[in-house]
C-alpha cells in the first residue's frame, strides 16, 4: 500500500493554527504540536473569560456607585433599594457612568431618591 501524504488539507488546518499561535513565544508559535495546545489552552480561556468579564465589570460598577453615593452619606444597599422602590429603572451600567462622568446629576439623583 503507497504511502499517503495527506497534502493540502492537513497543511490547511497546521497553518490555521500555526496562524492563530502568531506572536506565542518560543516554540509555541513554531512547532505545530505545542502551537496547538497553546491555541486550544487559550481558546478555552477565550470562552470562560467572556462570561467572567461580564460578573467583574458588573463588580466594577458597584464599586463605583457604592464610592459616589458614599460622598452624599448614603450606602450603596440603601441606594439601589430606594431607586427600586422609587420604580427608577436605571441599571448598575449607566448609574456609574453616570457617577464618573455627571456627578452633579447624580447627586441630584441620589437627593430625590430617598424622597420618593
Amino acid at each position: 500500500m503507497p504511502r499517503v501524504k495527506r497534502g493540502f488539507k492537513a497543511r490547511r488546518r497546521r497553518n490555521k493554527t500555526l496562524k492563530m499561535a502568531k506572536g506565542y513565544r518560543g516554540a509555541r508559535s513554531r512547532l505545530y504540536k505545542t502551537a496547538t495546545e497553546a491555541v486550544d489552552r487559550a481558546l478555552k480561556y477565550a470562552y470562560r473569560d467572556r462570561r467572567v468579564r461580564k460578573r467583574e465589570m458588573r463588580g466594577l460598577w458597584i464599586v463605583r456607585i457604592s464610592a459616589a453615593v458614599k460622598q452624599h452619606g448614603l450606602s450603596y444597599s440603601r441606594f439601589i433599594g430606594a431607586l427600586k422602590k422609587a420604580n427608577i429603572g436605571l441599571d448598575r451600567k449607566v448609574l456609574s457612568e453616570m457617577a464618573i462622568h455627571d456627578p452633579d446629576r447624580f447627586g441630584q439623583l441620589v437627593k430625590m431618591v430617598p424622597q420618593a
